[in-house]
């Protein structure tokens, strides 16, 4: 597999899946991991990871599932990492990448097709007095640049079947304009968990999953996770879905 300058090759362990990462983009971060885990992955079908960036959640649920993935990514350089990933995991006929805006994904995938979405999506909202990174792929992949929160649901109901279901990774502060936003796209939100730095710490992880269609009872919270103990090391629950143990 050809790496490319300032590239390497990384592992998530769990999954045995290998992963391109890029010290001048980004490397996958604990979100990926994180929504990779929060859902239910059926067993066949299809999904979708939009905002994809070097592939990583797709890559991580694919060891779950037979199930067509595709990915989204606007960034070619990002995208060009997910394709070369897929291939050294031998994923090819599993795996897709579109290397297209979102807002293109109807060209690509059937409208009302998929089973579960998956999203990672820029978090922050694009304003004027908003600092964003120098590095122009990182500032696109946290920033609402090229996208917004609207955007990404609007386009997560139309590929959703009836009754598909979406997991969304986030930040604690947006939560209220999620589900919001959610509802006003027949997206039914029906379970969220929060994210913990440290015991003791707030929440700076917010994982949400909804229901295209769904009815507007039985909402859950999920239990807390916590990502360090006392010692500043990976709690248990980390420790399985980074390293299988």
């Amino acid at each position: 597999m050809q790496l490319h300058d300032h590239e390497r090759i990384d592992q998530l362990y769990a999954e045995d899946i290998q992963i391109i990462q890029s010290s001048e983009v980004f490397s996958f971060s604990l979100d990926a991991v994180l929504l990779a885990n929060f859902p239910k992955i059926p067993k066949r079908g299809v999904i979708v990871d939009l905002c994809a960036g070097n592939g990583a959640v797709g890559l991580f649920v694919s060891r779950k599932t037979d199930a067509q993935i595709y990915q989204v990514e606007l960034q070619e350089k990002l995208a060009d990492m997910a394709q070369r990933s897929i291939e050294l995991n031998h994923l090819e006929e599993q795996m897709t990448v579109f290397q297209i805006d979102l807002k293109d994904s109807l060209a690509h995938i059937t409208h009302n097709s998929v089973d579960l979405l998956l999203c990672n999506p820029p978090y922050f909202k694009d304003v004027p007095t908003g600092i964003k990174n120098p590095n122009p792929h990182l500032a696109i992949a946290r920033h609402e640049l090229h996208t917004n929160l609207d955007e990404v649901l609007e386009m997560s109901s139309r590929l959703l079947k009836t009754n598909g279901r979406m997991a969304l990774v986030h930040r604690p502060d947006r939560f209220l304009d999620i589900l919001n936003t959610m509802q006003k796209y027949r997206l039914a939100p029906k379970r969220v968990q929060f994210v913990y730095p440290k015991e003791g710490k707030e929440a700076n992880i917010l994982l949400v999953e909804a229901i295209k269609d769904g009815k507007t009872d039985g909402f859950k919270v999920a239990p807390p996770i916590i990502t360090y103990d006392e010692k500043g090391e990976y709690t248990p629950i980390f420790r399985q879905m980074l390293y299988g143990e």
